[in-house]
């Protein structure tokens, strides 16, 4: 123990703890040097162990284990990928949390720890309820897997990068393939050399054939099923006896709102229902909660002191410290605009007004000083706006180097034609839009089916318009993902684009800025216009896309308002 009263820490590398099946799994140990047993926090990943984390939860009195994944870097077994049911990862959780609690250096309570894959297997653990499971900390991984890779569309950048960089890399070397063999010589190939190539090979479905065994297969059957939902989350709250600390983002494409609705409503115990909370920031993937993301500075109170609040979450729910965990808000997040916090009882806040905003036109909506109108007033005029969507010319996503989301300057791309506008007038007060915003969009196309993603912007005077919000319908998905309706070329249908959360105040002055277009690449897969599939067909056909807005058919955005 040092001057200050925090423990010093010892290390034991590579020990090796027996699954049920026998496999054994590589396991690091930070232990405080003081003397007496500890809570333990386990953090199981297929990233490779490492000791983030561990020295600041040492010196807070606990013991700190990281695990290789089964199938990853100095761990036993073979590697499933999270897409396949067939894994592991619920079991080998459940052994490691009962392992820890044996130990004589731990006093029986366990939580776990971790961001993304390893918050997915925080919660395919906690499901089996082991007994010395006291709490989970799963941040940013959604209810399931199609809403980080499909929504309809493939979503190739990350995903394609993924696989390459992060996953493949340490499959190669088991399997005695040639490097690259670690993720940072995998990311430097990729980023300095190929990505554009992987960025625009076709078709995808022969993707896998450039992956290591067994991550190939699982590829290819996730390329043939992009619609499939192994984790099933939605499900498996109701077999969580425990509360989960969530951090989230509304620039994260892994963003998790939605478990704290489902563990309050369904979660097996009344701790669990009544003490899961949600923090959500202006934040995107990074895992920390800093108060500038991309290009943008969200000010001082964006950035939370988060290790902070995770040692304050494992104190209470291990150690029965009696500080204020337990009168945290079930969600707070933060306002884009404002910079305030807001606290609510659920997500989405209820009790909020609905508010809508109809498109309007001439028809002319491009350029952005053409822009269409966006009015309280629904249309009296029957017009419509055109554009042409080539998927040979896609509009190209806006985002940082690792293909992270970033809160976009709208500004970029104001040169294209295939991008439609419409804005209101400049506020005369202060607006604040929180939950989902949803488009309800009348178009047609010259194609059988199509794309068409609604983006909502905050439009400064003389200043940035940046994206808070987006959504998209493929059309031959509009009514369900498990289903493909085809259009009518040239017929009018109606298609309900459910976007991104948010929370945005839109000061005074400003203007909220919709715009409509057919395509985000790489972040998301191209639509051929073809019909055919996208992922195993090369034709790219342009199309015409014609957005309605008339009496007959009322375009519009629908908003939830907070008026406080």
């Amino acid at each position: 123990m040092d001057a200050t009263g925090n423990f010093n820490m010892l290390v034991e590398e590579n020990v090796r703890v027996e699954m049920r099946d026998g496999v054994e799994l590589s396991t690091n140990i930070f232990r405080p040097d003081g003397p007496g047993r500890f809570p333990a926090i386990v953090h199981r990943t297929p990233y490779g162990k490492s000791a983030g984390g561990a020295e600041r939860f040492v010196r807070a009195g606990y013991v700190f284990l990281s695990q290789d994944a089964r199938g990853r870097y100095e761990s036993d077994g073979e590697y499933v990928l999270y897409t396949d049911e067939s894994n592991h990862d619920a079991e080998d959780g459940y052994d490691t949390v009962e392992w820890a609690a044996a130990q004589a250096w731990c006093d029986g309570n366990v939580g776990t720890w971790g961001t993304s894959y390893p918050a997915y297997m925080q919660w395919q653990l906690a499901s089996l309820r082991p007994p010395h499971l006291k709490c989970i900390c799963a941040c940013s991984i959604p209810l399931e897997n199609w809403e980080v890779d499909w929504w309809g569309a493939f979503k190739p950048a990350r995903r394609i990068k993924w696989w390459l960089t992060t996953i493949a890399p340490d499959l190669r070397r088991r399997a005695g393939l040639p490097p690259p063999h670690t993720p940072v010589e995998a990311r430097k190939i990729f980023d300095e050399l190929e990505a554009c190539n992987w960025m625009h090979f076709m078709p995808w479905l022969n993707f896998p054939e450039h992956l290591p065994p067994p991550l190939d297969r699982y590829a290819e059957e996730w390329l043939k099923d992009p619609g499939c939902k192994p984790w099933k989350f939605a499900e498996k709250h109701a077999e969580i006896a425990v509360p989960s600390l969530d951090f989230s983002g509304w620039y994260d494409h892994c963003a998790s709102m939605m478990h704290l609705p489902g563990m309050q409503e369904n979660a097996r115990t009344e701790l669990a229902r009544t003490q899961t909370k949600l923090i959500i920031g202006p934040w995107n993937h990074s895992g920390s909660a800093p108060r500038k993301v991309g290009d943008v500075d969200f000010g001082p109170n964006a950035e939370l002191d988060r290790a902070g609040m995770e040692i304050a979450w494992f104190d209470r729910r291990l150690k029965g410290i009696e500080n204020d965990v337990d009168r945290w808000p079930p969600c707070r997040y933060f306002v884009m605009g404002s910079a305030k916090w807001k606290s609510a009882p659920t997500w989405p806040p209820p009790d909020m007004a609905e508010q809508t905003f109809y498109l309007g036109s001439d028809g002319v909506a491009n350029p952005v000083d053409s822009a269409g109108t966006l009015s309280a007033d629904p249309p009296q005029a029957d017009t419509a706006d055109t554009y042409t969507y080539d998927p040979r010319n896609p509009v190209p996503t806006l985002w940082d180097a690792a293909f992270f989301t970033v809160p976009p300057d709208r500004r970029r791309t104001e040169h294209r034609s295939d991008i439609l506008y419409y804005c209101s007038e400049p506020l005369t007060e202060d607006l604040e839009f929180v939950g989902y915003p949803q488009v309800v969009l009348y178009a047609a196309s010259s194609a059988p089916d199509t794309d068409f993603f609604a983006r909502l912007v905050d439009e400064q005077p003389d200043g940035p318009a940046r994206e808070i919000a987006y959504g998209l319908v493929r059309a031959r998905h509009r009514n369900s993902m498990e289903r493909e309706d085809f259009l009518t070329p040239g017929e009018v249908t109606e298609f309900r684009i459910r976007m991104h959360p948010t929370a945005n105040h839109f000061l005074k002055g400003h203007r909220i800025r919709l715009e409509i277009t057919s395509s985000d690449f790489p972040n998301h897969d191209r639509n051929h216009n073809t019909g055919k599939n996208d992922l195993a067909d090369t034709e790219l056909v342009p199309a015409t896309q014609t957005i309605a807005h008339s009496p007959q058919y009322p375009s519009r955005l629908v908003v939830n308002v907070d008026s406080e």
